[in-house]
């Protein structure tokens, strides 16, 4: 008889736990389950809010606007309330109002290089509606005046060249003109410079990704070789060119006047001009400096432009510079550039369009 109470003892404890498992199992599920939900809400939550905010910085919508020197930024700077900065990479980027607009300040840096690791950062760090470069530049065409400010229809670089043995058209791949086995196109619109003959730029985006851009012939078949688009120039937007030529004559009178001497005085002008030059080579050379202008229908150059203007189509954002010529390129002979260089005339009145640009918007 007590051996079969000790069974009866020993069962009942048994269920006992059992059922005290059970229950215990059970609030271990659901508070599992609370916590599983919890963790998906997280990720579900987390994945909505990189949908909806790719930008690392500010996701506040800005007019981004680049200037290479700090004079130009300063210009700009001055004028800019509600500062606060942000130093990324070591580059300083100042978000703020200007003409009660929602904008973002920086310097490029002096280079296509420079250039375009700016640009990239205020595309990933900040919510750019819109790129603006504001700065100085060199003349290639000889009808425009220092001060003068242009604003042309595109950019072109043409660092982006088929450097070759000979003037003969280049023919790598076969037939002459051809270097498509390369990864490369010549765009033979324009004339080579003795043996360096122009080539297009290819560019992948968002929109364009899985467009066969180029292809090469091997055997009966054509093989793509490289995806987007093969570009040779990067157009400035269309509705901010607008938006600067219906600015042009009420701005035109407010720049800066230059004056040799007190009886020879010139009032410069606003400019809407065909196409800039960007090139990680300082022009020095009245020859080359003629090529651009005659064969690539150049107004200004610079050595940053291009490669913003590219970097913005990369990242579909509108784009358009404004450059105010400091001098002549290749005109070394002049030896008031350097002392017009210095003054910041060409400066203020780039800055002077920017500002006016920006209320226009």
């Amino acid at each position: 008889m007590l051996i079969l109470f000790h069974y009866y003892f020993l069962f009942r404890i048994f269920m006992n736990l059992k059922k005290l498992s059970l229950f215990s199992l059970a609030i271990g599920c659901g508070i599992a389950l609370i916590g599983c939900s919890n963790t998906i809400n997280k990720k579900t939550l987390n994945s909505t809010i990189l949908q909806h905010s790719n930008f690392l910085s500010d996701s506040t919508p800005r007019i981004a606007i680049i200037a290479a020197f700090g004079q130009e930024a300063d210009l700009l700077l001055a004028s800019l309330k509600n500062k606060k900065e942000y130093l990324i990479q070591g580059k300083k980027f100042t978000t703020g109002l200007l003409e009660n607009k929602t904008v973002v300040i920086t310097l490029s840096g002096i280079s296509m290089t420079n250039a375009a690791m700016t640009t990239q950062l205020l595309a990933d760090h900040f919510n750019s509606q819109k790129i603006i470069f504001s700065g100085i530049a060199g003349s290639l065409n000889p009808d425009y005046h220092v001060g003068d400010v242009v604003i042309v229809k595109s950019w072109i670089a043409p660092n982006e060249i088929f450097y070759a043995n000979n003037t003969q058209i280049p023919s790598a791949c076969g037939s002459a003109g051809d270097i498509s086995c390369l990864g490369l196109k010549l765009d033979q619109n324009i004339p080579a410079y003795n043996t360096h003959f122009f080539r297009q730029t290819n560019v992948i985006n968002s929109i364009n990704y899985q467009n066969i851009a180029l292809t090469t012939q091997i055997g009966s078949k054509a093989i793509p070789v490289a995806y987007g688009e093969m570009k040779t120039d990067f157009t400035v937007d269309p509705i901010m060119l607008s938006t600067a030529t219906l600015i042009q004559k009420t701005t035109q009178p407010s720049l800066e006047t230059i004056c040799t001497d007190k009886n020879n005085c010139y009032q410069p002008k606003i400019i809407i001009g065909e196409r800039g030059v960007s090139s990680g080579s300082f022009l020095a050379n009245s020859s080359y400096r003629d090529y651009l202008h005659q064969q690539f229908k150049g107004d200004c150059v610079d050595m940053e432009t291009a490669a913003v203007a590219q970097v913005a189509y990369a990242n579909n954002i509108p784009f358009i510079a404004f450059r105010s010529l400091s001098d002549l390129a290749g005109a070394d002979h002049d030896p008031n550039v350097g002392a017009f260089f210095s003054s910041g005339v060409a400066q203020r009145n780039a800055a002077k369009v920017t500002i006016a640009f920006i209320k226009a918007l």
